[in-house]
C-alpha cells in the first residue's frame, strides 16, 4: 500500500495489511477500526465486496469514510462515502483499489490507476510509480505533507521475525513522494533481496580483486590483492557489509547481490 497527503504521519493512520490475507486502507476521516476488523474478516475468507460492506454498515459516520480493501487473492473493493470531500472516488481495477479525496480532479485517481496497471516491476515499484503518477496529476488540492509505503511477505521484516518486508514513512516533508522515493532505494540497497538471475554477480578474479583493493584503502583488508577469494578476503567484506548495514545482503555462495556490487563500484571510483 502506498499513500499521500496534506496530513501529518498519514502512514500511522492509512495502511493495514497481513501477510497472505490482504491488506486495507481507510481514509477521510478515517475509522481506523476498519483496519484490523478488516483484515480479520479477510483472514476468514470473507469477499472484498462484503468486507467494506460490513465495515460501513454500522458507521454512522460512513458517508465521510472511504475504504479500500485487497485480499491475497486480488479481490478489490473500494467505498466512498456521498459526503467525503470533493473531489472524491474511486477506481477498483485487477488486483488493485484506489480511491482519494480532497483531490484536484478526477484525473488523479485515473493517472494512479494507469500508472499502477501499466508500471513494469514489482510491487513496490509498481506502487511508487502510483504515487508519483497522482502527485503529477495535482495529488491533494491542498498541497502536499507526508507519505507512506507498507508492503508485507511472509517472515519479509528484519530478521524474518515479522512480515514487514517494506514499512516506510515520511512523516512531514514539503515533497514527500520523492523524500519516499529517496528512502526507499536506502532501503531496498541495504534490506531487499530480490531472486533475478539477472542481477547477481559471481565474484570471480577481476571482481575479487576490485574487493580486495577497495577494502584495502580502507584498512580492512592487510592480505594480497591477487583477486582469489579467500577466507581472509571473506572475513574483511563481511565486515565492511556490517558497518554499511548490509548485514542482509551477506551471501554464502561465493556471488554478490547487484546493488551491493553497483554501490562498492560507486564508492570505489
Amino acid at each position: 500500500m502506498a499513500v499521500e497527503s496534506k496530513f501529518p504521519a498519514v502512514g500511522s493512520a492509512v495502511p493495514f495489511a497481513v501477510a497472505g490475507v490482504g491488506a486495507v486502507a481507510t481514509q477521510s476521516f478515517a475509522n481506523t477500526t476498519y483496519g484490523p476488523r478488516g483484515l480479520a474478516m479477510l483472514k476468514r475468507g470473507v469477499s472484498p465486496g462484503d468486507v467494506t460492506a460490513a465495515l460501513t454498515a454500522r458507521d454512522k459516520e460512513r458517508e465521510k469514510r472511504q475504504v479500500g480493501v485487497v485480499d491475497a487473492r486480488g479481490r478489490a473493493a473500494s467505498f466512498t462515502g456521498t459526503e467525503c470531500m470533493d473531489w472524491a472516488g474511486h477506481h477498483v481495477g485487477r488486483g488493485f483499489a484506489c480511491q482519494g479525496n480532497i483531490l484536484a480532479s478526477a484525473g488523479v485517481i485515473k493517472a494512479i490507476a494507469r500508472a499502477y496497471a501499466s508500471t513494469k516491476g514489482d510491487l513496490p515499484v509498481k506502487l511508487l510509480a502510483a504515487l508519483v503518477a497522482g502527485q503529477e496529476a495535482g495529488g491533494d488540492r491542498r498541497g502536499q505533507q507526508s507519505a507512506a509505503l507498507l508492503v508485507v511477505r511472509k517472515r519479509g521484516g528484519y530478521g524474518g521475525f515479522n512480515d514487514r518486508w517494506i514499512d516506510l514513512r515520511v512523516d512531514d516533508h514539503p515533497r514527500p513522494i520523492e523524500e519516499l522515493v529517496r528512502i526507499f532505494h536506502i532501503w531496498d540497497l541495504t534490506m531487499l533481496t530480490r531472486e533475478d538471475p539477472e542481477d547477481i554477480v559471481d565474484i570471480d578474479a577481476e571482481v575479487a580483486a576490485f574487493l580486495q583493493g577497495f577494502l584495502s584503502n580502507r584498512g580492512l583488508y592487510k592480505g594480497p590483492v591477487h583477486g582469489k577469494w579467500d577466507s581472509k578476503s571473506k572475513e574483511s567484506f563481511e565486515s565492511w557489509m556490517g558497518v554499511e548495514n548490509l548485514e542482509n545482503k551477506v551471501r554464502k555462495d561465493g556471488k554478490l547481490w547487484g546493488s551491493v556490487w553497483r554501490y562498492v563500484r560507486e564508492r570505489g571510483r
